[in-house]
């Protein structure tokens, strides 16, 4: 009876072990980008936390990206929209919602300074009007594939 119940309590460890990692596996996945390439002073400010990112960090829905001074980062989104980031600049990834098995999209950033290239992925050919680029000052409807914004 002994051995059954160590066995038991055995495979119900491992069980959670699994279920554990599964769910670390769906919150990794949840990410929406990733840094291709990091110069100079960039943070992230995650909820109530910041780090300093290098190529290859992960970016999720509501992260704040900033560049220091003569600092630069290269993004990549999921389905391959591409934003590079001048220096002095913020961006908070407001929204993104790529779906395309369900026709679902959207795609929302607030540019509260600074100055950025946007390159276009699938978004901007599958919903253009699913992309808004927003800032203090102004709301940018993207209906292009790359453009420059500055926000002063």
């Amino acid at each position: 009876m002994r051995n059954i119940i160590v066995a038991l309590m055995v495979i119900v460890g491992f069980s959670g072990l699994t279920i554990a990692q599964e769910a670390r596996v769906v919150a990794e996945d949840d990410h929406v980008a990733f840094f291709k390439s990091v110069s100079g002073d960039v943070k992230v400010v995650r909820g109530n936390s910041a780090l300093v990112p290098v190529a290859g960090t992960q970016l999720f829905r509501l992260d704040v990206v900033s560049t220091g001074p003569n600092s630069s980062s290269g993004i990549v989104f999921k389905e391959g929209t591409l934003l590079t980031l001048g220096s002095s600049t913020e961006v908070e990834i407001s929204r993104f919602l790529f779906q395309p098995e369900a026709e679902k999209y959207d795609f929302s950033l607030y540019m509260s300074k600074g100055e950025a290239i946007y390159s276009s992925g699938k978004l901007g050919k599958l919903a253009p009007g699913s992309i808004n680029l927003n800032t203090p000052r102004a709301a940018v409807g993207v209906r292009g594939t790359r453009f420059i914004v500055k926000v002063d």
